[in-house]
């Protein structure tokens, strides 16, 4: 029966990319590495593992279909969670450093990325969606360093957190308009570019006061009315049914719906939220999330890589680093942050991890990126995943013991 090799597919690389997520914690990595790593393994790059002779032949894709679909499932709950971990008041209280570091940030890899692409021969198309996904910061992986450290309660500390968060909104919008520009069919002319940012505005803007306003409200009166899981459960659906109208009304990004649910929900109660986010931290990090994460790796094959395809990652791996270190660096600098705390917050922003994947993966499903271009940008997301904690443990080392890095506002 193929739902009998589905639950054999599923247990492989849930059980492998836990086990490997909790291996490469122990070496001081973030647990996304060990299960991007397993998806490369397990993908064509290596075993190729849905055609072994586990499985009946020909299944291989109808195995991939629904893999993939519930992927999808574990990138809308991820960016559900964020949403509703986002408490904007933080931002009223982080100064111009986060604002101008989190935009700037944010602007400048798909800038860089458009000139230094230019010599390649890649569409406009392509180019957007590499510089947007480029845009994007994990700050997970960083928060995690510096908790370790002890260090995550500093200036820097605080304005990490608060400028990834306006890094990520920022990237999560271009995604959304790159989305809509590049649905349309040639060269879009300027009316067909301000009718589809027209579109966008109107569903985010609607979408966002129905989230802020409303959905806080219900979301409370059922959790005065429900029992059991009937919050959780209806927390979900507003994530499924934000994520389905994104596309369907607005041209955006699904996990932009997912998104702004997530932040409407962050107004309800906080039992309500709670409950809501407990119950899809289990579902999506248990289950759904570690599918997302192989199962980018299942579509990569970077055994397609060749010496023109490596060139492509070493020029955007510079821009990646570069990019936010100086992108950051310098919006925390004129913000008020001196040279150093300027380049210890730029350096901790290099990370694209699972944000990056997830802007990636949709230029994958929107059919932007083919084989000539996202092997290499994987290579540079893994890349950056993996450099990021050594590089924050080096230039944070001489603050460790220092005086200033008692916690501290972070309106810098």
């Amino acid at each position: 029966m193929d739902v009998l090799e589905l639950f054999l597919a599923l247990a492989i690389i849930i059980g492998i990319s836990k086990l490997a997520g909790s291996l490469v914690r122990q070496v001081g990595q973030p647990r996304v590495f060990g299960e991007l790593v397993v998806g490369v393994l397990l993908g064509p790059s290596l075993i190729d593992f849905l055609n072994l002779p586990l499985f009946a032949p020909g299944h291989a894709e109808g195995l991939a279909v629904t893999i993939n679909e519930m992927a999808e499932i574990g990138v809308l709950l991820l960016m559900f969670n964020v949403g509703l971990e986002v408490h904007l008041e933080e931002l009223t209280r982080v100064g111009l450093v986060a604002v101008l570091a989190g935009i700037i940030g944010a602007l400048l890899p798909v800038g860089l990325t458009m000139v230094a692409l230019q010599p390649f021969d890649f569409n406009s198309d392509v180019v957007l969606f590499v510089g947007v996904t480029l845009a994007a910061t994990s700050v997970s992986i960083s928060a995690q360093t510096l908790l370790e450290l002890g260090l995550l309660r500093t200036k820097e500390g605080f304005a990490l957190l608060a400028t990834a968060l306006i890094d990520d909104v920022l990237a999560i919008l271009l995604l959304s308009f790159a989305v809509a520009t590049t649905a349309t069919e040639g060269t879009a002319s300027a009316s067909e570019l301000l009718l589809i940012l027209l579109q966008m505005t109107v569903y985010i803007v609607g979408a966002g006061l129905l989230a802020w306003f409303i959905l806080p409200r219900f979301i409370n009166f059922v959790e005065g009315k429900s029992q059991l899981y009937g919050t959780a459960s209806a927390g979900i659906v507003a994530a499924l049914l934000f994520g389905w109208s994104a596309e369907e009304f607005g041209g955006v990004a699904f996990i932009t719906g997912a998104f702004i649910a997530g932040l409407g929900l962050s107004q309800a109660s906080q039992e309500a939220r709670q409950k809501i986010g407990n119950a899809v931290t289990y579902i999506a990090y248990a289950f759904f999330v570690p599918i997302f994460f192989v199962n980018v790796g299942l579509q990569t094959d970077l055994s397609v890589l060749d010496g023109d395809d490596l060139e492509i990652a070493a020029v955007l791996l510079v821009v990646a680093m570069v990019s936010k270190i100086l992108g950051a660096g310098v919006g925390a600098r004129l913000g008020g942050f001196n040279n150093g705390e300027s380049f210890r917050l730029g350096v901790a922003m290099i990370s694209r991890g699972e944000v990056g994947l997830i802007i990636a993966s949709v230029g994958l499903r929107e059919g932007i990126f083919d084989d000539s271009i996202f092997p290499a940008l994987f290579l540079i997301i893994l890349l950056t995943t993996v450099v990021t904690p050594p590089f924050v443990r080096y230039v944070f080392r001489e603050t460790v013991n220092d005086d200033d890095t008692q916690p501290a506002p972070a309106s810098g």
